[in-house]
């Protein structure tokens, strides 16, 4: 049985900054929507002023919890506890799973210009917590694209026709497509039901599902109804990013850069930072 989906809540982000004073939009993390079961937190980082950006996020921890960024502009550059290294420059996205513990900083490699991406953190169900970190770093070559006279889709994980993106095996099953959308013209994907999904639109105006809802512009989160079967059209030629995931329905607990299932982990969490047995190797 066919259910569309619709728009649930349209969400304006809020500006705040991170790390070293980088200004950000964030519109997961909120009040207004703390927690989108699995999705924890995104924000959208973008300026050319290099004020806005050029502090960076030195080194912190993390624990219990993915992190995923996806760069559309400029350069940045990650080391971690692992001894990962990277160099993330448009179009490359970097998928890590901090799992029982993990130190890392991610710092501009450019001095100048534009710099635009996003970051998401993805919830870890408690048997994977604390489990071993890992870095996966994906190329924007890795990342295959469909395109057609009426759309362009950017696969990172999930499936569209018979593209397939390379975040695979993923317990929360996640979708991650970047989608350019022409005027006039509609995007009709399939989406499982028992998912939570959202669309993020990054520019241009986009109208969802069948019933009418409030305009849609520029840099704002679309919570979506659950359903199967999404369509989306372009008032205007627009880009945005559609995100899904299957929620873990876990009690959560927060405590900054911390995200476990109770308060005793989370105060555990920042007894091993302090202590010095907070790096899983």
């Amino acid at each position: 049985m066919q259910t569309i989906i619709e728009v649930s809540k349209i969400i304006k982000p809020i500006t705040t900054s991170d790390g070293a004073g980088v200004k950000l939009k964030r519109s997961i993390g909120i009040p207004v929507i703390n927690y989108f079961d699995p999705f924890l937190m995104l924000d959208e980082f973008g300026s050319e002023n290099k004020d806005d950006y050029i502090g960076g996020f030195p080194p912190h921890p993390h624990r219990g919890i993915e992190t995923v960024t996806y760069m559309l502009n400029g350069e940045f550059e990650h080391k971690d506890s692992t001894g990962a290294k990277g160099k993330m420059s448009a179009g490359d996205v970097q998928w890590m799973k901090t799992g029982g513990g993990i130190i890392h900083s991610e710092m501009p490699a450019m001095s100048e210009g534009k710099l635009h991406g996003f970051q998401l953190w993805v919830n870890m169900p408690a048997k994977l917590k604390m489990t071993k970190p890992e870095y996966i770093y994906i190329d924007s070559k890795m990342m295959k694209i469909h395109k057609d006279s009426e759309k362009k889709i950017k696969i990172i994980a999930g499936k569209f026709g018979d593209i397939e993106g390379p975040v695979k095996g993923h317990n929360v099953e996640p979708v991650y497509f970047d989608v350019e959308l022409e005027k006039y013209k509609e995007f009709n994907f399939d989406l499982p039901s028992t998912h939570n999904s959202f669309i993020y639109l990054i520019e241009g105006e986009i109208k969802i599902g069948d019933k009418n809802h409030k305009k849609v512009k520029n840099s704002t989160l679309i919570l979506l109804t659950k359903g199967n079967k999404l369509k989306v059209k372009g008032i205007i030629k627009s880009k945005f990013l559609l995100i899904s995931g299957k929620p873990i329905g876990e009690p959560i607990a927060r405590g900054g850069p911390f995200v476990m299932n109770t308060k005793e982990e989370i105060l555990k969490a920042v007894e091993d930072y302090h202590s010095g047995n907070f790096v899983q190797k």
